[in-house]
């Protein structure tokens, strides 16, 4: 919505990103994927919890970087 209103000047920064499978459970009250943030607009994302509390920090890194490469991949 945020970007329909504003256009492609400003660049929109989502904080809140989970992965599809980790959604709800925490304090925090809006929550969306990766995909879902694109889709609506994201230009940067922000990734905390599902990173910092990960019993693999790296892995669930190198997962999120997996699935933004998916997402911006061409088609095939």
């Amino acid at each position: 919505r945020l970007r329909r209103e504003l256009g492609p000047g400003p660049l929109l920064i989502t904080p809140g990103i989970r992965a599809a499978d980790e959604r709800g459970g925490d304090d925090q009250k809006r929550t969306m994927t990766l995909a879902e943030a694109f889709r609506a607009g994201a230009d940067h994302i922000v990734v905390g919890r599902p990173i910092r509390h990960a019993a693999d920090p790296r892995a669930a890194a190198e997962a999120m970087q997996t699935e933004i490469a998916r997402l911006f991949a061409p088609p095939r």
